[in-house]
């Protein structure tokens, strides 16, 4: 029962002294029924406990800063998802909605208190219940079991798993609308455990207690109608729960947490499995890529040292070496920066970090 999910992100600006290195926050959903929101700077790191929960006293952890509590449903196995709110809003003015320092709303969907296939939508800093998504009658679809949220410049899309196997998105196109549903479909004989949006948002992909994979279309708009609701893929993996889906940042790859207690990674475009990853002793339940945007040149060695002429290196050249010593580190640092590291977390309290198909 004392299940949690946290995200960490980085906050958009709120107020003119304070940058975006400033403004981090950690979101944590746990069994409390509530949902938590530290501020964590880059300075705060230096003081918190490096200890694993495992290995001492939780007890007596410095914790960060808590910015948010908002109560929400924690009943079932589903953790919250959250976007950043891209809608434009009657409140903002046109030279808010280009300029770089606006406040932008974070959005938390998670399931609803009262109706188990239902979703809530909460806003923050307001804490406001922003929308609300009813249960599909028409289906027994079960208690919702993960969700993802994408709030683009004209609608807000939502996308659900259920307990029954089946997998919904829902779409609301303007502020204040109702959500309609837009795509169903049943690629599961058990519970979803995950699904992961692609980074070029035109697709999901969703794993179950089953050992099946599935890719989804994400609708872009009202065309989705005239199509069959089907998957675009189903492929058996042949190795049964498998969740914490994550997508690397470039969508060529995705990497799974499988119940034996080994990652899996997949092809993004064929869901064939490329490569499996063992180093814990019990399950694995979430997976994470490190973002990256721009690929640097990875072709340097980062312990190559330019070390010619270094057998008669004079007082004159203290500075060059210094500068090649410079170089050097940031070269590693770079290389670092550039490495789409692969972090997985287990049962056993630690998490273990990869790297992989660079």
């Amino acid at each position: 029962m004392g299940t949690q999910s946290y995200h960490y992100v980085r906050s958009p600006k709120s107020r003119a002294n304070q940058t975006d290195a400033d403004k981090k926050a950690l979101n944590r959903h746990g069994r409390d029924n509530r949902l938590l929101v530290w501020q964590l700077a880059p300075s705060d790191e230096t003081e918190l406990d490096q200890t694993l929960p495992v290995d001492g006293d939780s007890a007596v952890q410095k914790l960060p800063w808590l910015v948010h509590a908002i109560p929400v449903n924690a009943l079932n196995f589903c953790s919250f998802a959250m976007c950043y709110d891209g809608m434009p809003h009657p409140s903002m003015s046109s030279r808010a909605l280009r300029t770089a320092d606006t406040i932008k709303p974070i959005l938390f969907a998670v399931p609803n208190a009262m109706d188990s296939g239902g979703v809530d939508i909460f806003e923050l800093p307001s804490r406001r219940r922003a929308a609300t998504i009813n249960a599909d009658r028409s289906i027994t679809t079960g208690m919702v079991m993960c969700l993802s949220i994408l709030a683009e410049t004209t609608r807000i899309q939502v996308a659900v798993g259920y307990e029954s196997g089946h997998t919904m998105v829902f779409v609301q196109a303007d502020p204040g609308a109702c959500f309609e549903k837009l795509y169903s479909a049943q690629a599961h004989t058990q519970p979803v455990l995950s699904l992961a949006v692609s980074p070029c948002k035109d697709h999901y992909i969703t794993s179950s207690a089953d050992a099946k994979i599935a890719k989804h279309p994400l609708p872009c708009d009202r065309s989705i109608f005239k199509t069959a609701f089907k998957p675009i893929k189903i492929s058996n993996s042949k190795h049964a729960g498998q969740q914490g889906l994550s997508y690397r940042s470039d969508g060529r790859i995705f990497a799974t947490a499988g119940w034996d207690s080994a990652l899996r990674v997949y092809s993004g475009k064929t869901l064939k499995e490329v490569a499996v990853l063992k180093w814990h002793k019990e399950g694995c339940y979430s997976t994470a890529f490190a973002s990256v945007h721009t690929q640097a040149n990875r072709s340097v060695d980062p312990e190559y040292v330019n070390d010619e002429g270094s057998d008669s290196v004079s007082s004159t050249q203290s500075d060059t070496l210094a500068s090649t010593r410079t170089s050097v580190q940031q070269r590693r640092d770079q290389a670092a920066r550039s490495t789409h590291w692969l972090a997985a977390g287990s049962k056993d309290g630690k998490i273990s970090l990869w790297d992989i198909f660079q």
